[in-house]
């Protein structure tokens, strides 16, 4: 198994049919759930144990998870609401090194539990034609918020793909 990739990298090619984005609404839901079953009963040893060699924590993925599906929350409220919205990225490794990375996992959870909720009503919301609509990544360029969704997604299940592999 890739330990960095533990399910592949995000793959999606063509057009995204109501079904896909249907899918991957599904998995953005379920993530919240999936990841209190994986991560909320952990004793403190195995949170602070790494995914692998040179990554980082159980407890710092936990909190990453609720800091980018933050952003990507904000992400789509501004491609919705402003045309091709130029949206600022961060610095994932300097915010994992931050003290809130260190807290217990419990207020990660809540906000992950609670912004999924608002989140996945926004996405389910979407018109086929809203999700044609962009933002612009100063990286990676314009991005459909039908990708988006594809791709946050992948995201929370490789980050749980991580988190299983550790416990």
């Amino acid at each position: 198994m890739d330990e960095k990739y533990p399910i592949g990298t995000f793959q999606h090619e063509g057009n995204i049919s109501n079904e896909q984005v249907e899918k991957w609404i599904t998995q953005i839901e379920e993530l919240p759930q999936q990841l209190r079953q994986a991560a909320g009963h952990l004793t403190e040893q195995q949170l602070d144990t790494p995914y692998r060699p040179g990554g980082w924590t159980v407890r710092q993925v936990v909190h990453h998870l609720a800091d980018s599906h933050m952003n990507a929350f904000i992400r789509f409220k501004l491609a919705m609401t402003e045309e091709r919205p130029l949206i600022k990225p961060y610095n994932e490794g300097a915010w994992a090194r931050l003290s809130d990375s260190s807290l217990p996992v419990e207020p990660s959870l809540q906000l992950i539990e609670a912004l999924h909720i608002r989140l996945v009503d926004v996405l389910r919301s979407l018109t086929h034609s809203d999700r044609k609509r962009v933002f612009v990544h100063p990286d990676s360029g314009e991005v459909s918020l039908g990708r988006n969704i594809g791709l946050y997604a992948w995201h929370g299940r490789h980050h749980l793909a991580h988190i299983k592999s550790t416990i």
